[in-house]
């Protein structure tokens, strides 16, 4: 049975956290391609993992936060109007620091709460077997005893080292050139209940990129999520079009840009030190062309 936690209330705003996936899922369903992860996120194997918070405005259902529990800085997913949204940062959901990914009209209701540091906006591209188009290629599907090559071409530090459940539980392909990984790519999350899936962790060696090995790995990830999925999204800077126009020639089309954006509590002690430490351990991923 779905729980509601203490509420607040500001003038006709009254914001809460819960566990009632079938409210939840109505409200991201209204733009289900931006909300993509979190619908994934409302999964049984997801859904421990996570704290939700709404804001309603009497009867209306009007602002959703998703915070991901675990290790600083984890992802903050927001949609709805913005008084909601930031009634929710201020009263309900209040990370030090984390990923925040949201439309950019929210920023000011972030804003309001937290410094957010600059970065391009996101574009989020979807694609469904209407529009896909295959990448005819030699790629190969790749599964748990494939972790070290994986972790290997990610260079990821220890704090982000991909485990091998995520491989087995999720899907990947690859391509190698004399017997080494050069190019994958693979999956953040999918939801089966929902025929929704998200591509991520795409990369491709610095020595071997430019020659279409990424996009043909996409290209094989997508087919495979296809053959279950309604449609199938990713994420990729706005900054890189070169990747864009790879994801295009596989169908992708574009959504929405939104912004993904590292966000710091204003007044909150250690942000900065937690900063440094991030930057110091974790490797950034570029979505590399291909």
């Amino acid at each position: 049975m779905a729980t509601m936690a203490i509420t607040r209330r500001d003038r006709s705003l009254v914001t809460t956290t819960t566990t009632d996936r079938a409210l939840l899922r109505g409200f991201l369903e209204r733009d289900r391609l931006f909300a993509a992860y979190a619908i994934c996120d409302l999964q049984e194997r997801e859904f421990p993992r996570t704290r939700w918070a709404v804001a309603h405005d009497d009867d209306d259902l009007i602002a959703v936060g998703l915070e991901y529990s675990g290790m600083t800085p984890q992802p903050l997913f927001l949609m709805g109007r913005n008084d909601g949204l930031e009634a929710i940062l201020r009263d309900e959901l209040g990370p030090r620091v984390a990923y925040m990914a949201a439309r950019s009209e929210a920023l000011p209701a972030v804003q309001a709460l937290y410094r957010v540091e600059p970065a391009p906006p996101m574009v989020r591209m979807w694609v469904d077997r209407s529009t896909f188009r295959p990448f005819p290629a030699d790629v190969e599907r790749l599964g748990e005893g494939d972790i070290g090559d994986l972790n290997r071409l990610y260079q990821l530090g220890f704090a982000t080292w991909l485990a091998p459940s995520a491989v087995g539980d999720g899907v990947y392909f690859g391509v190698r050139a004399g017997g080494k990984l050069i190019a994958a790519a693979g999956t953040h999350v999918i939801s089966a209940q929902a025929r929704l899936a998200v591509v991520g962790n795409v990369l491709t060696h610095v020595e071997h990129r430019g020659r279409g090995y990424a996009t043909a790995a996409a290209g094989a990830v997508t087919a495979e999520l296809l053959r279950h999925c309604d449609q199938v999204v990713l994420n990729v800077r706005s900054d890189n079009p070169p990747a864009i126009q790879a994801y295009r020639r596989l169908g992708y089309a574009e959504h929405v840009r939104f912004e993904e954006r590292l966000v710091h509590r204003i007044g909150a002690p250690w942000s900065g030190f937690v900063t440094s430490i991030r930057r110091l351990f974790a490797t950034r991923k570029e979505n590399a062309t291909r």
